[in-house]
Protein backbone atom coordinates (compact mmCIF):
# COMPACT_ATOMS: atom_id res chain seq x y z
CA UNK A 1 0.00 0.00 0.00
CA UNK A 2 2.73 2.38 0.46
CA UNK A 3 4.64 1.95 -2.39
CA UNK A 4 0.87 2.71 -4.22
CA UNK A 5 0.39 6.15 -1.58
CA UNK A 6 3.75 6.47 -2.93
CA UNK A 7 2.94 7.01 -6.62
CA UNK A 8 0.10 8.82 -6.20
CA UNK A 9 2.10 11.77 -4.28
CA UNK A 10 4.74 11.44 -7.16
CA UNK A 11 1.81 12.07 -9.73
CA UNK A 12 0.29 14.69 -7.32
CA UNK A 13 3.92 16.03 -7.07
CA UNK A 14 3.85 16.42 -11.12
CA UNK A 15 0.76 17.65 -11.60
CA UNK A 16 1.19 20.20 -8.99
CA UNK A 17 4.69 21.51 -11.26
CA UNK A 18 2.77 21.50 -14.14
CA UNK A 19 0.26 24.14 -12.66
CA UNK A 20 2.50 25.88 -11.06
CA UNK A 21 4.51 26.30 -14.61
CA UNK A 22 1.83 27.03 -16.43
CA UNK A 23 0.78 30.22 -13.95
CA UNK A 24 4.51 31.34 -14.11
CA UNK A 25 4.08 30.88 -17.62
CA UNK A 26 0.65 32.52 -18.22
CA UNK A 27 1.79 35.64 -15.73
CA UNK A 28 5.39 36.04 -17.97
CA UNK A 29 3.25 35.77 -21.12
CA UNK A 30 0.76 38.95 -19.57
CA UNK A 31 3.23 41.58 -20.18
CA UNK A 32 3.59 41.57 -23.93
CA UNK A 33 -0.24 40.76 -23.84
CA UNK A 34 -1.15 43.99 -22.21
CA UNK A 35 0.65 45.75 -24.90
CA UNK A 36 -0.97 44.07 -27.53
CA UNK A 37 -4.70 44.71 -26.72
CA UNK A 38 -3.58 48.47 -25.39
CA UNK A 39 -2.46 49.12 -29.07
CA UNK A 40 -6.20 48.83 -29.97
CA UNK A 41 -9.00 51.63 -30.06
CA UNK A 42 -11.51 50.39 -28.10
CA UNK A 43 -9.56 49.81 -24.95
CA UNK A 44 -7.54 53.39 -25.22
CA UNK A 45 -7.65 55.74 -22.46
CA UNK A 46 -6.51 59.17 -22.35
CA UNK A 47 -3.60 59.24 -19.85
CA UNK A 48 -1.81 62.63 -18.45
CA UNK A 49 1.04 62.26 -20.99
CA UNK A 50 -0.85 61.51 -23.60
CA UNK A 51 -3.23 64.68 -23.20
CA UNK A 52 -2.83 67.31 -25.67
CA UNK A 53 -4.55 70.72 -27.15
CA UNK A 54 -6.16 70.45 -30.64
CA UNK A 55 -6.81 73.54 -32.69
CA UNK A 56 -10.04 75.25 -32.71
CA UNK A 57 -10.81 73.42 -36.75
CA UNK A 58 -14.20 74.72 -38.36
CA UNK A 59 -15.92 71.88 -38.76
CA UNK A 60 -19.07 71.01 -40.84
CA UNK A 61 -22.21 70.88 -37.87
CA UNK A 62 -24.00 67.79 -38.37
CA UNK A 63 -27.41 69.16 -36.90
CA UNK A 64 -29.37 65.93 -38.04
CA UNK A 65 -27.49 64.67 -34.86
CA UNK A 66 -27.29 65.23 -31.57
CA UNK A 67 -25.42 63.67 -28.93
CA UNK A 68 -25.80 63.57 -25.21
CA UNK A 69 -22.90 64.24 -22.95
CA UNK A 70 -22.85 63.63 -19.13
CA UNK A 71 -20.03 65.10 -17.12
CA UNK A 72 -19.06 63.05 -13.65
CA UNK A 73 -16.48 64.64 -11.22
CA UNK A 74 -14.47 62.39 -8.76
CA UNK A 75 -12.59 63.36 -6.21
CA UNK A 76 -9.72 60.68 -4.77
CA UNK A 77 -10.54 59.42 -1.66
CA UNK A 78 -7.00 61.42 -0.26
CA UNK A 79 -8.38 64.98 -1.79
CA UNK A 80 -9.53 67.44 0.19
CA UNK A 81 -11.59 69.39 -2.20
CA UNK A 82 -14.92 70.38 -3.39
CA UNK A 83 -15.24 69.49 -7.52
CA UNK A 84 -18.32 69.42 -9.70
CA UNK A 85 -19.23 70.00 -13.29
CA UNK A 86 -21.70 73.26 -13.53
CA UNK A 87 -23.63 71.10 -16.15
CA UNK A 88 -24.38 67.47 -15.51
CA UNK A 89 -25.23 66.85 -19.10
CA UNK A 90 -25.46 68.66 -22.76
CA UNK A 91 -27.05 67.96 -25.86
CA UNK A 92 -24.76 69.00 -28.62
CA UNK A 93 -24.43 68.37 -32.55
CA UNK A 94 -21.26 66.98 -33.52
CA UNK A 95 -18.96 69.73 -35.12
CA UNK A 96 -20.09 72.88 -32.72
CA UNK A 97 -18.05 73.99 -30.13
CA UNK A 98 -19.14 74.21 -26.61
CA UNK A 99 -17.43 75.30 -23.29
CA UNK A 100 -18.68 73.83 -19.77
CA UNK A 101 -17.10 75.30 -16.76
CA UNK A 102 -15.86 73.05 -13.31
CA UNK A 103 -15.67 74.53 -9.99
CA UNK A 104 -13.33 72.90 -7.66
CA UNK A 105 -12.33 74.34 -4.25
CA UNK A 106 -9.16 73.78 -2.15
CA UNK A 107 -10.85 72.81 1.82
CA UNK A 108 -7.72 73.36 3.38
CA UNK A 109 -5.61 76.04 4.82
CA UNK A 110 -2.54 74.82 2.76
CA UNK A 111 -1.43 75.38 -0.50
CA UNK A 112 -2.72 72.47 -2.97
CA UNK A 113 -1.89 70.99 -5.81
CA UNK A 114 -4.07 68.84 -7.71
CA UNK A 115 -4.31 67.56 -11.07
CA UNK A 116 -7.46 65.78 -13.07
CA UNK A 117 -7.51 62.70 -14.64
CA UNK A 118 -10.25 62.16 -17.41
CA UNK A 119 -11.79 59.18 -18.93
CA UNK A 120 -14.41 57.99 -21.24
CA UNK A 121 -17.21 55.86 -21.95
CA UNK A 122 -17.36 54.39 -24.19
CA UNK A 123 -13.56 54.28 -24.15
CA UNK A 124 -13.52 54.86 -28.22
CA UNK A 125 -15.27 57.73 -28.34
CA UNK A 126 -11.96 59.33 -26.74
CA UNK A 127 -10.75 59.44 -30.02
CA UNK A 128 -13.32 62.15 -31.49
CA UNK A 129 -14.20 63.92 -28.21
CA UNK A 130 -11.21 66.86 -29.33
CA UNK A 131 -10.49 69.77 -26.42
CA UNK A 132 -9.26 72.85 -27.40
CA UNK A 133 -8.73 74.32 -23.72
CA UNK A 134 -9.02 71.91 -20.56
CA UNK A 135 -7.92 72.16 -16.97
CA UNK A 136 -6.63 69.06 -17.23
CA UNK A 137 -4.17 69.68 -19.11
CA UNK A 138 -1.52 70.54 -16.68
CA UNK A 139 -1.82 70.66 -12.65
CA UNK A 140 -3.61 72.93 -10.98
CA UNK A 141 -2.39 74.96 -8.24
CA UNK A 142 -4.64 76.39 -5.09
CA UNK A 143 -4.14 78.72 -2.58
CA UNK A 144 -5.80 78.27 1.00
CA UNK A 145 -9.38 77.52 0.25
CA UNK A 146 -9.23 78.85 -2.69
CA UNK A 147 -11.81 78.28 -5.78
CA UNK A 148 -11.48 78.45 -8.97
CA UNK A 149 -13.94 78.19 -11.88
CA UNK A 150 -12.38 76.24 -14.82
CA UNK A 151 -12.92 75.74 -18.06
CA UNK A 152 -13.10 72.93 -20.98
CA UNK A 153 -14.03 73.89 -24.63
CA UNK A 154 -14.62 71.02 -26.52
CA UNK A 155 -16.18 69.48 -29.81
CA UNK A 156 -17.23 65.90 -31.28
CA UNK A 157 -15.86 65.23 -34.11
CA UNK A 158 -18.32 64.86 -36.47
CA UNK A 159 -16.46 61.34 -37.74
CA UNK A 160 -18.33 59.91 -34.27
CA UNK A 161 -19.41 57.21 -35.76
CA UNK A 162 -23.17 57.26 -35.77
CA UNK A 163 -24.20 54.04 -32.82
CA UNK A 164 -22.46 56.50 -30.20
CA UNK A 165 -25.72 58.67 -28.72
CA UNK A 166 -23.94 59.11 -25.10
CA UNK A 167 -20.37 60.10 -23.92
CA UNK A 168 -19.95 60.03 -20.46
CA UNK A 169 -16.86 62.65 -19.54
CA UNK A 170 -15.72 61.41 -16.26
CA UNK A 171 -12.73 63.29 -14.61
CA UNK A 172 -10.75 62.35 -11.15
CA UNK A 173 -9.16 64.93 -9.13
CA UNK A 174 -5.64 63.64 -7.54
CA UNK A 175 -3.93 65.74 -4.91
CA UNK A 176 -0.17 65.64 -6.07
CA UNK A 177 0.92 68.18 -3.71
CA UNK A 178 3.72 66.11 -1.81
CA UNK A 179 4.44 64.61 -5.91
CA UNK A 180 5.01 68.31 -6.99
CA UNK A 181 7.00 69.70 -4.06
CA UNK A 182 9.60 66.73 -3.99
Amino acid sequence: MSVEVGKKNIRLAQKLLLVAVAMFGFGYALVPLYDVLCEWKWIERDRPDAIKKVPEVAYKVDMKREVNVEFMTILNESTPMIFRAEKKQLKVHPGEYHTVNFYAENKTDKVMVARAIPSFSPAVTSSYFEKIECFCFSEQTFKPKEAKTMPMRFVINPDLPEQYKTITLSYTFFDNTEKSVK
